[in-house]
């Protein structure tokens, strides 16, 4: 039997250990920290009782991941749950743009700007069939390409160019804050992309979240990964490369050049030193009495708020922090996940998610700039904090070595590396070593707990094993 060692034990990981169990492969996961899950764990961060996500908080990738849904995860106790209202963006004005899972519902609410929402995101109607396209990497025969151009062409427009779409700011600024979720200074080319992609998979299939926690997306993952004969042993911090059949890296480009050291092609080392990562993120988790006090109704009904004013003012905010300026009213996510999952909160006191960006390794203190933000649409937010838990850049990097920076994301959102990540090639997740692969957020399709980078990068290992070389092929359901 073949053995396999895959270093990290994030979701990609452990997605890659799945796809290699299920395949006879004898795995073993080492992780260096004491408890699996990357950027989706979740703990008490402030009071006794109340469960907080570390990192990765709502799922739109994940609850329709074809990986995920080929495992049966729900056997091992992972359960999605939604909100009623999956996205606000509140204005000054107490308005706000609100997004449903129902693609007309959210058009209906956007008035004037119905007819343009409804065009724009038309391709979540087919987003299924879309994600054979986009779950693979840039450099391979499409199966849809018709589908593939319709979402291509506004992918690759700036965010400031596909923001002029819609007329009213309600529908401007909704866009806005999701095209924000890429950390990167809407003016660029291809800066639209992560945003069409949340939101086609929010009509999709909603912005849901892990009831009890992101880590439970992990540990069911790691309980099918034992089932098929897995071993995840923690508290392995592994320092030079190991010895196996496979060796699958969730790590960071960076990471994976220092472990490999000289035995990585010259080249390839020059690509992964060469990477870049983006702007970082402040956190801080709130126990909060009574819930935020928002002035807009649907934003006390939604799981995700993003604070940022109107597209204009966000997208200047985004700007500075790419260009190394913490802005004085920055770009805010809030994220009140117990309004779908209430198991997380205790009494009356819940559990508020939130983070800023901030420049790459920010070494400020920026807990008061996203309290004001918050303040500045929830009157009255401040007199309910219980208790209240910050992490910087260096501590967010701390905590997990991918996090270079602060940048959550494991790599900048540059039109490059939207389009090729970490480096261009027909096989990215291999590194010129043979038997030894890349899994990380870093490679293609990019961040989330979706695993499908891990389940591709599995895909490239069995390959090996078998020496074909047939395309990477995304999962089926």
């Amino acid at each position: 039997m073949s053995e396999a060692i895959v270093v990290g034990a994030g979701p990609n990981g452990l997605a890659s250990a799945v796809a290699l169990a299920r395949a006879g492969v004898a795995v073993t996961v080492l992780e260096a920290e004491n408890e699996i899950g990357g950027g989706a764990r979740s703990g008490e961060l402030t009071v006794p009782g109340l469960i907080h996500d570390v990192c990765s908080a709502v799922h739109p990738m994940a609850v329709g991941s074809p990986f995920l849904c080929s495992l049966g995860l729900e056997r091992h106790g992972l359960e999605w749950r939604w909100p009623e209202v999956d996205c606000a963006h509140p204005l000054d004005d107490g308005s706000a743009g609100v997004m449903l899972r129902s693609l007309e519902a959210t058009a209906e609410g956007l008035g004037d700007d119905a007819a343009a929402w409804r065009r724009v995101f038309a391709p979540a109607r087919s987003f299924d069939a879309l994600t054979d396209d986009l779950y693979r990497p840039f450099l391979h025969f499409p199966r849809h390409p018709i589908r593939l151009v319709r979402f291509g062409l506004p992918a690759a427009m700036p965010a400031t160019v596909l923001a002029r779409a819609w007329k009213t700011p309600q529908a401007r600024a909704l866009f806005g804050g999701v095209a924000a979720h890429a950390l990167t200074s809407l003016r660029q080319p291809m800066s639209s992309a992560v945003g069409m992609a949340l939101i086609a998979a929010c009509h999709r299939f909603g912005w849901a979240v892990a009831r009890g926690g992101s880590q439970s997306i992990a540990d069911a993952l790691a309980a099918v990964l034992l089932e098929h004969g897995g071993k995840i042993e923690t508290g392995v911090r592994v320092t030079e490369l190991p010895t196996a059949d496979l060796v699958l890296l969730d790590l960071a480009p960076a990471g994976v050049a220092d472990l490999a050291g000289e035995r990585l092609p010259g080249r390839i080392a020059h690509a992964y030193r060469r990477y870049r990562h983006g702007p970082g993120a402040f956190k801080v988790d709130f126990a909060v009495e009574g819930g935020v006090p928002w002035t807009n109704g649907r934003c006390r009904q939604a799981g995700t708020v993003h604070l940022g004013g109107p597209f204009e003012e966000l997208a200047a905010a985004e700007l500075e922090i790419t260009r190394g300026r913490m802005p004085q009213r920055p770009f805010v996510l809030v994220s009140q996940q117990y309004l779908a999952d209430p198991e997380r909160s205790s009494g009356s006191v819940h559990p508020v998610w939130a983070y800023t960006h901030v420049p790459n390794g920010y070494d400020g203190d920026a807990e008061q700039a996203l309290i004001a933000q918050i303040e500045r649409f929830a009157p009255g937010f401040r007199d309910r904090i219980v208790a209240s838990a910050a992490r910087s850049t260096r501590e967010i990097a701390e905590s997990n070595h991918n996090y270079i920076g602060g940048d959550i994301l494991t790599g900048a959102n540059t039109p490059t590396q939207v389009l090729a990540r970490p480096r261009f090639a027909l096989d990215p997740y291999s590194t010129g070593i043979p038997g030894v692969f890349i899994c990380s957020a870093a490679t293609p399709p990019g961040a989330g707990a979706h695993g499908i980078n891990g389940h591709n990068a599995a895909q490239s290992a069995l390959r090996h094993l078998r020496q074909g070389d047939a395309p990477v092929r995304p999962a089926t359901r």
